[in-house]
């Protein structure tokens, strides 16, 4: 039985002409060239398109090394659809098939999550395709340097936050050229999770970011750990400089792991080793931080939040914690030590950046999502947000976190969520009158 042909769409933009596919109701442009890069070099913007077609069938990724927990969790990473690239500058774009030709619609960026250490824009476990037409927005997903190539740095030869220049390369790209696709230029929102909630925070307060977006979506992000990170960084940095002119990145990969021990010495925050780095273009001083983003509170809409019980992906999934913290005494002490890393990493830091940010004047919700479900041991750890906001059920069907949840109740509350935060992609609220799904406590931050 042959496969079924799919149908192209061309798009002619101002670098080019350029084809999405059609299927099942959506259209994808894959893998756009937003920028490109030397190794520990600043991003350099495209100024025309070239397929690449290379990656007709891959998805480029920057070279990382897999993480057991995620792939136990979360499900087995396809590395044979995978490109490793260190120049990873690429964007794609999901938008309705129906699309009018004159139709501006609200543009949802994606910045995925992986402790700016893992991960990629193009992952089925963060397909949007089921958003985009149940909500008939666009979604643009983004993929950039990360660990070794963008998030560690500190001197001449190799700078901090590349990473963190290449998505604002990205938001530029989509500033401009969004319109092609049908997109609204003055109606972007960031959402992002995790490492990306943390990026876009940033981002909030980077240089060279006026007017590139409007709102922002910010899902458990690890505020929790941004502060005092100098120290750390700069050992880091240091212990790996033997290793930053390697050619085989798949030995540079294995390699720089081991000097990961050597920092464990700084506590929880070590737990991150790679991140936005405070004093470094586009970032200002971290003793400033928390008074800039007060100054910005009123240039954008903010969604922020997380789950109930965050650290539960890592502590409760442990099977040598488990043997002695699963049962009984030794079950109530594993509760309490994830309902205080919780609060510790992500929901004091979330209520303490939304109550700043009222006091400076800005539109900011708070939420947090909930399990409800009286026999699920892992309760809403982290991650769990992931198949709420992009469904995809056979892209899920492997993971642990979800085998004691019924898909239906997934989809029944994402459906729900997805609605939520497409409204507030659209307006920068969420109505009281608006139908919320049970998992989720929100509210409006008043100062």
């Amino acid at each position: 039985m042959k496969s079924q042909q799919k149908e192209i769409r061309v798009f002619n933009t101002s670098l080019g002409t350029m084809t999405g596919c059609m299927e099942d109701g959506i259209i994808r442009v894959k893998s756009i060239r937003y920028a490109r890069s030397e190794r520990f070099q600043k991003p350099v913007p495209v100024d025309h398109f070239v397929f690449e077609s290379r990656l007709e069938h891959k998805t480029p990724v920057c070279p990382q090394k897999l993480s057991p927990l995620v792939e136990k969790m979360i499900g087995a990473t396809p590395v044979e659809e995978f490109e490793p690239e260190e120049s990873t500058q690429y964007l794609s774009i999901t938008l309705p098939e129906n699309i009018l030709e004159n139709e501006k619609l609200p543009v949802v960026v994606w910045i995925h999550g992986g402790s700016h250490e893992i991960g990629c824009g193009d992952l089925p476990t963060a397909d949007p395709s089921q958003w985009v037409k149940e909500q008939n927005i666009i979604v643009v997903t983004v993929s950039y340097r990360l660990g070794l190539f963008g998030f560690l740095g500190g001197d001449e030869k190799r700078p901090a936050n590349l990473g963190l220049l290449d998505i604002i390369e990205a938001l530029k790209w989509i500033k401009t050229h969004i319109a092609d696709f049908g997109g609204d230029s003055d109606s972007i929102t960031l959402l992002g999770q995790s490492s990306g909630g943390d990026a876009i925070a940033h981002l909030m307060i980077s240089e060279g970011v006026e007017n590139l977006f409007q709102r922002a979506i910010i899902q458990s992000a690890p505020l929790g750990l941004r502060h005092k990170r100098q120290k750390m960084s700069a050992e880091f940095l240091k212990k790996t400089e033997e290793i930053k002119d390697e050619v085989d990145v798949y030995k540079m990969m294995e390699d720089y792991g081991k000097f990961v021990p050597s920092v464990m010495k700084y506590g929880l925050k070590a737990a991150m080793p790679f991140g936005t780095q405070y004093g470094y273009p586009p970032l200002c001083k971290e003793e400033e931080s928390v008074e800039k983003w007060r100054e910005n509170a009123t240039r954008y809409d903010v969604l922020i939040g997380f789950n109930n019980d965050e650290t539960a992906f890592y502590l409760k999934t442990s099977e040598a914690l488990n043997k002695y913290f699963g049962t009984g005494l030794g079950l109530k002490i594993m509760d309490k030590t994830v309902e205080k890393t919780t609060d510790i990493i992500y929901g004091a830091p979330a209520r303490q950046f939304a109550e700043n940010y009222a006091k400076g004047g800005g539109n900011v919700y708070l939420f947090r999502i909930h399990s409800k479900l009286k026999n699920n041991h892992i309760g809403a750890p982290h991650c769990i947000d992931l198949p709420l906001i992009f469904g995809n059920e056979s892209a899920w069907k492997s993971s642990e976190m979800l085998k004691d949840i019924p898909w239906q109740r997934i989809h029944e509350n994402g459906k729900k969520l997805r609605a939520l935060w497409a409204e507030f992609a659209r307006t920068g609220k969420i109505s009281d009158q608006s139908e919320q799904p049970e998992i989720l406590t929100i509210e409006k931050i008043k100062y």
